[in-house]
Protein backbone atom coordinates (compact mmCIF):
# COMPACT_ATOMS: atom_id res chain seq x y z
CA UNK A 1 0.00 0.00 0.00
CA UNK A 2 1.37 3.53 -0.93
CA UNK A 3 0.16 5.95 1.97
CA UNK A 4 0.56 9.53 1.35
CA UNK A 5 0.46 12.73 3.76
CA UNK A 6 -0.17 16.28 2.25
CA UNK A 7 0.14 18.68 5.05
CA UNK A 8 -1.37 22.42 3.60
CA UNK A 9 -1.17 26.07 5.59
CA UNK A 10 -4.02 28.12 7.01
CA UNK A 11 -4.19 29.37 3.25
CA UNK A 12 -4.95 26.03 2.03
CA UNK A 13 -1.41 25.87 0.15
CA UNK A 14 0.73 22.98 -0.05
CA UNK A 15 3.64 22.52 2.79
CA UNK A 16 4.53 19.33 2.57
CA UNK A 17 3.95 15.85 0.62
CA UNK A 18 5.30 12.51 2.40
CA UNK A 19 4.85 9.48 0.14
CA UNK A 20 5.77 5.74 1.86
CA UNK A 21 5.67 2.43 1.08
CA UNK A 22 4.92 0.20 -2.22
CA UNK A 23 1.49 -0.33 -4.41
CA UNK A 24 1.94 -3.71 -4.91
CA UNK A 25 -0.47 -3.03 -7.76
CA UNK A 26 1.19 -4.90 -10.63
CA UNK A 27 1.65 -8.30 -8.82
CA UNK A 28 1.66 -11.15 -11.79
CA UNK A 29 1.19 -8.22 -14.08
CA UNK A 30 4.28 -6.42 -14.90
CA UNK A 31 7.93 -7.16 -14.31
CA UNK A 32 9.35 -6.36 -10.97
CA UNK A 33 9.38 -2.79 -10.11
CA UNK A 34 6.97 -1.75 -12.71
CA UNK A 35 3.56 -0.56 -10.71
CA UNK A 36 1.35 1.58 -12.63
CA UNK A 37 0.18 2.86 -9.02
CA UNK A 38 3.46 3.38 -8.01
CA UNK A 39 4.57 5.00 -11.22
CA UNK A 40 1.75 7.64 -11.21
CA UNK A 41 2.22 8.26 -7.84
CA UNK A 42 5.89 8.92 -8.44
CA UNK A 43 5.71 11.12 -11.58
CA UNK A 44 3.62 13.26 -10.14
CA UNK A 45 5.55 14.14 -6.81
CA UNK A 46 8.29 14.37 -8.97
CA UNK A 47 6.65 16.46 -11.91
CA UNK A 48 5.60 18.79 -8.68
CA UNK A 49 9.15 18.87 -7.16
CA UNK A 50 10.80 19.71 -10.87
CA UNK A 51 8.10 22.24 -11.60
CA UNK A 52 8.37 24.02 -8.18
CA UNK A 53 12.30 23.77 -7.87
CA UNK A 54 13.84 27.06 -8.82
CA UNK A 55 11.06 29.02 -9.06
CA UNK A 56 11.17 32.52 -7.62
CA UNK A 57 9.41 32.90 -4.32
CA UNK A 58 9.27 29.10 -3.48
CA UNK A 59 11.91 27.42 -1.50
CA UNK A 60 11.66 23.45 -1.93
CA UNK A 61 13.15 20.39 -0.30
CA UNK A 62 12.46 16.83 -0.83
CA UNK A 63 14.10 13.83 -1.55
CA UNK A 64 13.79 10.19 -1.82
CA UNK A 65 16.59 8.88 0.78
CA UNK A 66 15.33 4.86 0.58
CA UNK A 67 13.01 3.26 -1.73
CA UNK A 68 9.56 3.55 -1.02
CA UNK A 69 9.81 6.96 0.72
CA UNK A 70 9.65 10.44 -1.48
CA UNK A 71 9.25 13.32 -0.11
CA UNK A 72 8.66 17.08 -0.07
CA UNK A 73 8.31 20.71 1.75
CA UNK A 74 7.88 23.97 0.39
CA UNK A 75 8.41 27.84 1.91
CA UNK A 76 6.78 30.67 -0.07
CA UNK A 77 6.99 34.01 -0.33
CA UNK A 78 4.07 36.36 -1.97
CA UNK A 79 5.93 36.38 -5.20
CA UNK A 80 5.72 32.38 -5.44
CA UNK A 81 2.18 31.59 -3.58
CA UNK A 82 0.08 31.69 -7.03
CA UNK A 83 2.68 29.49 -8.28
CA UNK A 84 2.38 27.48 -5.68
CA UNK A 85 -1.16 27.58 -5.27
CA UNK A 86 -1.79 26.15 -8.81
CA UNK A 87 0.85 22.47 -8.85
CA UNK A 88 -0.24 22.34 -5.03
CA UNK A 89 -3.91 21.97 -6.75
CA UNK A 90 -2.83 19.54 -9.25
CA UNK A 91 -0.95 17.45 -7.63
CA UNK A 92 -3.31 17.27 -4.84
CA UNK A 93 -5.99 16.26 -7.39
CA UNK A 94 -3.44 13.70 -8.85
CA UNK A 95 -2.73 12.17 -6.01
CA UNK A 96 -7.01 11.95 -5.06
CA UNK A 97 -7.66 10.71 -8.39
CA UNK A 98 -5.04 7.75 -8.02
CA UNK A 99 -6.38 6.69 -5.00
CA UNK A 100 -9.82 6.86 -5.89
CA UNK A 101 -8.96 4.60 -8.35
CA UNK A 102 -6.81 2.53 -6.71
CA UNK A 103 -8.21 2.40 -3.28
CA UNK A 104 -6.74 -0.87 -1.81
CA UNK A 105 -3.39 0.06 -3.69
CA UNK A 106 -2.72 3.37 -2.23
CA UNK A 107 -4.36 6.03 0.42
CA UNK A 108 -4.12 9.65 1.13
CA UNK A 109 -4.74 11.75 3.91
CA UNK A 110 -4.88 15.90 3.84
CA UNK A 111 -4.32 17.78 7.04
CA UNK A 112 -6.11 20.75 5.98
CA UNK A 113 -6.18 23.42 8.83
CA UNK A 114 -7.62 26.31 6.73
CA UNK A 115 -10.91 27.96 7.10
CA UNK A 116 -12.80 25.84 4.77
CA UNK A 117 -10.49 22.72 4.67
CA UNK A 118 -11.96 19.65 5.99
CA UNK A 119 -8.77 19.11 8.85
CA UNK A 120 -7.43 16.46 8.69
Amino acid sequence: MVGIEVTLDQAGLLRSCRVKGHAGAGKGLFRRGADPVCAAVSILVRTALRTLAGRRGIELRGGAPDRGLLWMEADYTAEGRDFLAAAGAFLIEGLKSVSEDYPGYCGIIIEDPSPGGAGV
